[in-house]
């Protein structure tokens, strides 16, 4: 597979031209890291995203796909024969870029080898320039996703690094997936390490492998073709580890220390890369007050690993 030459300065520069000139808006953050079963979690909170425009449809009330034709201002690049790359236009994160297919495909459709394809390539084009690249994707109903047009998302590491003490040794969890023995989260998930300068066709096999897995738990009948996926999951992908998590709740609602109700605090797939967001500073002081909510969000929103025992 290709690389993309100098990527990771292709999408700061797009990033930083889009932001000057008012295309998009940068949601700024604070960020405290909590633990779970001794992994670092980011909690992040930016009280400006839950004021973000909502409406996702045209003037004669009809869907607005923001990939079939993006603006000048979010596009970085092709990526040939049948995906190109575009900005994230509400980000938390500086440099979030996606990955979308140039025709539509459905989101909840199995990714095909191209997919695997074009997505490894931006991984490897940031590991060629130093730098490490965290992607995901988000499938079905329950597994955070906003957009039916398929694509893939990513975060460069060092901006998911803002804010965050280095003393803290927070990392992608999703690289922490693949060690052995399995890492004990309140979530089922399922994962593999990559081999060195994998195939398309490879990378492909492990993923319908890990999705055929997360099947068999959620009690569905594996779908291997490019038809519609028979449950919701989020992927997780570095240039090293691929993981699939299936879903169960986009979210679920927690109780603060005077037991009033917050949230729903839902989830996408950046759980896979350790990190979550909240949008009030209830929801952010509730999470820092008592880190066992932290596992209470992810055991609701995943298949419980405690309830799993003689399945696999």
């Amino acid at each position: 597979m290709a690389t993309i030459r100098g990527l990771p300065s292709l999408v700061r520069k797009q990033f930083k031209a889009a932001q000057e000139f008012g295309d998009l808006t940068f949601y700024a953050t604070q960020v405290a890291i909590l633990q779970c079963n001794g992994l670092p979690f980011q909690l992040r909170f930016s009280p400006a995203l839950a004021k973000k425009p909502k409406s996702n449809k045209s003037a004669d009330s009809k869907p607005v796909d923001p990939f079939e034709n993006p603006p000048p201002g979010f596009f970085i690049t092709d990526i040939a024969p049948a995906h190109y790359l575009v900005l994230n236009k509400f980000p938390v994160n500086p440099a979030h870029f996606i990955l979308a297919t140039k025709e539509f495909k459905k989101q909840t459709d199995l990714l095909e080898e191209n997919d695997l394809a074009a997505a490894y390539e931006c991984l490897r084009s940031y590991k060629e320039e130093g730098e490490e690249l965290f992607g995901f994707f988000n499938s079905g109903e329950h597994s955070g996703a906003s957009q039916p047009h398929r694509h893939i998302q990513f975060l460069p590491v060092q901006s998911m690094l803002s804010g965050i003490d280095p003393a803290s040794k927070w990392e992608v969890l999703a690289d922490s997936l693949t060690k052995s023995p399995q890492i004990d989260l309140p979530f089922k998930y399922f994962a593999s390490a990559l081999p060195i300068n994998p195939t398309s066709k490879q990378i492909h096999e492990l993923y319908l492998e890990l999705y055929g897995k997360a099947c068999q738990v959620s009690g569905k009948a594996e779908n291997n073709t490019s038809e519609e996926s028979s449950i919701s999951y989020n992927l997780g992908l570095t240039d090293r580890a691929i993981v699939v998590c299936p879903r169960v709740s986009e979210g679920t609602k927690i109780q603060d220390t005077h037991g009033k109700l917050l949230g729903p605090i839902a989830l996408n797939g950046t759980i896979l890369g350790g990190t979550l967001l909240v949008k009030t500073e209830d929801e952010w002081n509730a999470l820092q007050d008592d880190e066992l909510r932290l596992m209470e969000i992810l055991n609701a929103v995943g298949i419980s690993s405690k309830n799993l025992e003689g399945r696999l």
